[in-house]
């Protein structure tokens, strides 16, 4: 078996790589230490129409997440990368032959979460944001793609994704901490989910497989709800901290949320519920391994 991974040289798509190990190529924009890569810019480029030879199966995670160029220009790149690549990825994969391919998106496709309920795979709202809408799009025309063609799709929408070489708020969380800048939240008993990567990639690779997967879209979290509190002491555990006995009240974050959007937003992503079941894929047989509590600096 011949695998193909966009965005091979990212956090989750190293950790697949080295996972599967073994005849794999990378479509990536920078080389791959370990892997034979095919360099391609998929926001500025088109994909090479030979690179699906002899690929059997093909793990899409390639994508624009966080954007801090031209605000007036963001819509137009997040639609090149998360939408118009991968409708050209799937189609050359299915003309070429291939007979699985698997999408990582994600929750924020789902659109924003209920603070009261556990989000499932049925509950679609408005799509979250540019990013949100870009990675619906693209499921959208995957899943008509793999019924036309008749090749196996599943997509997979992963929680917030932590473990060795994280980055984004949690590695900024953690460094915080290490530095002694990081306040102590509250506990307010929201809710959020999380996955760690190894438990990711097995998921992944378990739908890119698993027949009764075709035509699915899956949550993947480790079935664990999440405080911000609990999520802050497992950091200071991790960093070798001791967890401070006292707490920013929560109203001292309502109150810099008042300066302006942007710091509420911050304050929302921070001390918000994002909540999800993924009973779903649990009834494929996947059950995560690992857990925010079983952490320690190594995962980070």
């Amino acid at each position: 078996m011949k695998s193909l991974i966009t965005g091979g040289t990212g956090f989750i798509g190293d950790r697949l790589a080295k996972a599967l190990n073994q005849n794999i190529v990378v479509l990536a924009r920078r080389k791959h230490e370990q892997y034979k890569t095919i360099i391609c810019d998929l926001e500025k480029d088109n994909v090479p129409e030979d690179v699906f030879d002899g690929v059997d199966s093909v793990y899409h995670l390639a994508g624009i997440a966080h954007d801090s160029r031209d605000s007036r220009q963001i819509p137009n790149i997040y639609y090149e990368v998360n939408v118009r690549a991968t409708i050209q990825l799937a189609n050359l994969a299915a003309k070429s032959g291939v007979k699985s391919f698997v999408f990582v998106s994600s929750v924020k496709a789902s659109g924003y979460s209920n603070v009261n309920k556990c989000m499932n795979e049925i509950n679609q709202t408005y799509s979250e944001g540019i990013y949100g809408r870009t990675k619906r799009e693209a499921e959208i025309n995957l899943l008509k793609i793999g019924k036309e063609f008749g090749m196996h799709v599943s997509i997979i929408r992963p929680s917030l994704v932590y473990g060795p070489n994280v980055k984004g708020n949690l590695r900024l969380m953690l460094s915080g901490i290490k530095k002694g800048w990081f306040p102590p939240l509250p506990e307010i008993r929201n809710r959020r989910s999380m996955i760690h990567v190894d438990d990711l990639v097995r998921a992944i690779l378990m739908i890119a497989e698993d027949k009764r997967a075709n035509g699915e879209i899956f949550i993947a979290t480790d079935g664990i709800p999440y405080s911000s509190r609990e999520i802050y002491n497992a950091m200071c555990n991790a960093a070798g901290k001791s967890i401070p006995k006292w707490s920013v009240p929560k109203v001292l974050f309502n109150i810099i949320g008042l300066l302006s959007s942007k710091v509420r937003y911050k304050v929302t992503k921070l001390l918000g519920n994002e909540f999800y079941s993924s009973e779903k894929l649990e009834a494929l047989g996947f059950k995560a391994e690992k857990s925010l509590k079983d952490i320690n600096e190594t995962d980070f």
